[in-house]
C-alpha cells in the first residue's frame, strides 16, 4: 500500500505526498552532535517511539554564508544536524527498488541534502528507483581534527566521515521498509560529495555498505595525513582563542564557523592545491591515502561512474575563490611544495606541463592547470586502477546553456547537476537559460538521469537514443573510453592522451 506511513525498526515515521512522489523528511539518524559530543564520532538515534513527524527538514549543519548554495527557504541551522530524507516513487513496487545515497557537495564546508537542487522528485519518478538525501557535519565541526593538538580532550577525528557510514547502516536497517533494496545500494555525490565517495572506497569498514559508486568532480587525491591535520587544527585553536576541551565544547557555534572560515580561507592561500577541511588519513578508519589505495586497485570492488567536467575552475576564478590555484605564481608554489614534499618522486617539468596546454588562451591556461590537478588527473588515476578490479565508466561534462559560455563559465564546476536532479530552474531570476537551450537541456537531463539510475539498477548506464558507453579500461579495443556529455552524447576513445603525456604517469599530491 503506498502509504506515507511507514514503520521501520528506526520507527514509524509519517511522510508527505507532492507531484506524484512520497518523501520522508528530517529523519535523525544520530543524536545530537553538540555539547559534550561535540567533535565526538556520531551515535546512533534511538529508535523513536510513538509516530514521528517526517514532513519537513531537519536542520543543516551550521555554515559560513554563501549566495552561490542556497539552502533552501526557511533552513535553520543547529549542530542538531544529523538527519536524512527518503524519497520514493507514488505507486509501490512488485520487488524492492535500487536505492540512490547523496553525497552533498560544498567544498567540506557548506550545502545540505536539503537543498532545492536535491529535490529527488524528477530523479525518483524518472528512475523508479529511491534516493537518500544525507546531511553530515561541515567545516570545523566535521572535518577538524583535534586529536593531535588536543590530545588529551576526548575529541575524535573524521567526524563528517563517520557520520555518512553512520547514515549508510540507517540504511542498511531500514530501507527496506520504504520498499528498498538494501543489496542494492549506490553512492554518488559531487565535489566533496564526490570526495567521500572516493574515500569510502578506500574505507575497509565501509564493504557492504554500498554496492556501486558514482563520484562526480571528485576531489579524489585532496585527501591528508595527521600532521597537516594538525596544523590546520592549531590554525584553528588560534583563530577561536580558546584551547581546552571543555571551553572548546561551550565555545558558540558562530564562532566556530567563524573561526573555521578564516581557516577555510587562509589554507589555500599559504598552502596552494590544499583544502583546510578534508578528510584525513588517520592510519585507523581511514588507513591509507584514497588516492593510493584506488590507484594501485586496492578498493572496495564495487562498479564505478567517475567523471568531471571541462570547464571545472572557472568557476572558482568568476566567484574569486582561493581554494584552488589559478594564478602563475600559486602554481609555481604548488609545484615547489609538491617536490620538496615528494622527494625521490620526479615530477613533471613545467615545460612538459604546458604541452598539454598549446591551443589554450594565454590567461586559460592557469584555469587547465587547476582544472587538472584537482580533479581530471585524479579522476583519471582513480578509473585506471580501481577499473583492473571493478567496471568504471569515465565521463565528461561538456554541456554548457549559451548564458553560461558568454559569461565565460561554460561547463564549470557542478554546472551537471541541474540536469542529473531534472531541477534546471532555480526560480524565476535564474539567467541559465535567458539566451535559450532549455529544449536541449531537457533532453540532456533526460539521458542523464536515464544513465545513472539504469546504473543504480544494476544495469549498464544506457539511454534511450543515445551512443552505449563502454567500460574503461586501459587497454583492449575500446581502450580509455570516455562519454562525452553535451548536446549529443559521443564516445571518445583516450580522450585525456594529451594530457596524460604532458603530466606523466606518477600520482601528484600532497600527504
Amino acid at each position: 500500500m503506498n502509504t506515507l506511513l511507514v514503520t521501520a525498526p528506526a520507527g514509524t515515521f509519517r511522510g508527505v505526498l507532492d507531484r506524484s512522489v512520497r518523501s520522508w523528511r528530517g529523519i535523525r539518524f544520530a543524536l545530537p552532535p553538540s555539547g559534550e559530543r561535540r567533535w565526538r564520532d556520531p551515535l546512533p538515534a534511538p529508535d523513536a517511539g510513538g509516530e514521528v513527524d517526517a514532513t519537513a527538514f531537519g536542520p543543516v549543519c551550521p555554515q559560513p554564508v554563501n549566495p552561490a548554495v542556497p539552502l533552501g527557504e526557511g533552513a535553520v541551522e543547529d549542530e542538531d544536524c544529523l538527519s536524512l530524507n527518503v524519497w520514493v516513487p507514488e505507486d509501490d513496487a512488485a520487488t524492492p527498488r535500487p536505492v540512490m545515497v547523496w553525497l552533498h557537495g560544498g567544498a567540506y564546508t557548506f550545502g545540505s541534502s536539503s537543498q532545492p537542487l536535491y529535490d529527488a522528485t524528477s530523479l525518483v519518478a524518472a528512475g523508479d528507483v529511491i534516493v537518500v538525501t544525507v546531511n553530515y557535519r561541515l567545516g570545523a565541526l566535521g572535518f577538524l581534527d583535534l586529536t593531535g593538538a588536543v590530545a588529551d580532550g576526548g575529541f575524535d577525528g573524521n567526524l563528517a566521515l563517520k557520520d555518512v557510514l553512520l547514515a549508510l547502516r540507517w540504511v542498511q536497517r531500514n530501507v527496506a521498509a520504504f520498499g528498498g533494496d538494501p543489496d542494492r545500494v549506490t553512492v554518488f555525490g559531487e565535489s566533496a560529495g564526490g570526495g567521500l565517495v572516493t574515500t569510502l572506497l578506500a574505507v575497509p569498514s565501509a564493504r557492504g555498505l554500498f554496492h556501486r559508486a558514482i563520484a562526480q568532480s571528485s576531489p579524489a587525491s585532496s585527501v591528508y595525513g595527521t600532521a597537516r591535520a594538525e596544523k590546520v587544527a592549531r590554525r584553528f585553536l588560534e583563530k577561536l582563542g580558546v584551547t581546552t576541551p571543555d571551553a572548546l565544547r561551550a565555545a558558540p557555534v558562530d564562532a566556530v564557523v567563524t573561526a573555521g572560515k578564516a581557516v577555510y580561507d587562509e589554507v589555500p592561500l599559504s598552502d596552494p592545491g590544499t583544502l583546510a577541511f578534508a578528510p584525513v588519513v588517520d592510519g585507523d578508519l581511514l588507513p591509507e591515502a584514497p588516492i593510493t589505495v584506488l590507484r594501485e586497485g586496492r578498493g572496495i570492488p564495487v562498479p564505478l561512474m567517475i567523471g568531471t567536467n571541462k570547464d571545472e575552475a572557472s568557476l572558482f576564478s568568476f566567484m574569486k575563490s582561493p581554494l584552488i590555484p589559478i594564478t602563475g605564481d600559486r602554481i609555481d608554489q604548488m609545484f615547489a611544495d609538491m617536490a620538496a614534499e615528494n622527494t625521490g618522486v620526479e615530477l613533471p617539468t613545467r615545460e612538459q606541463v604546458l604541452t598539454a596546454y598549446e591551443h589554450v588562451r594565454h590567461r586559460a591556461i592557469g584555469l587547465g592547470v587547476a582544472r587538472d590537478i584537482g580533479f581530471r588527473l585524479p579522476t583519471l588515476w582513480v578509473a585506471e586502477g580501481h577499473s583492473t578490479v571493478a567496471p568504471v565508466w569515465l565521463y565528461r561534462f561538456d554541456h554548457a546553456a549559451p548564458f553560461l559560455r558568454l559569461i565565460g563559465l561554460g561547463a564549470t564546476h557542478a554546472t551537471e547537476l541541474p540536469y542529473l536532479w531534472g531541477n534546471l530552474v532555480s526560480g524565476p531570476k535564474d539567467p541559465t537559460f535567458r539566451l535559450g537551450g532549455r529544449r536541449v537541456a531537457d533532453l540532456i537531463s533526460a539521458r542523464m538521469q536515464a544513465r545513472w539510475t539504469a546504473f543504480a539498477h544494476g544495469e549498464e548506464p544506457e539511454a534511450p537514443n543515445a551512443p552505449a558507453w563502454p567500460t574503461f579500461d586501459v587497454d583492449g579495443e575500446d581502450a580509455r573510453a570516455t562519454l562525452v556529455i553535451d548536446r549529443h552524447d559521443v564516445v571518445t576513445h583516450d580522450l585525456d592522451g594529451e594530457l596524460r603525456r604532458a603530466w606523466g604517469d606518477t600520482v601528484l599530491s600532497f600527504s
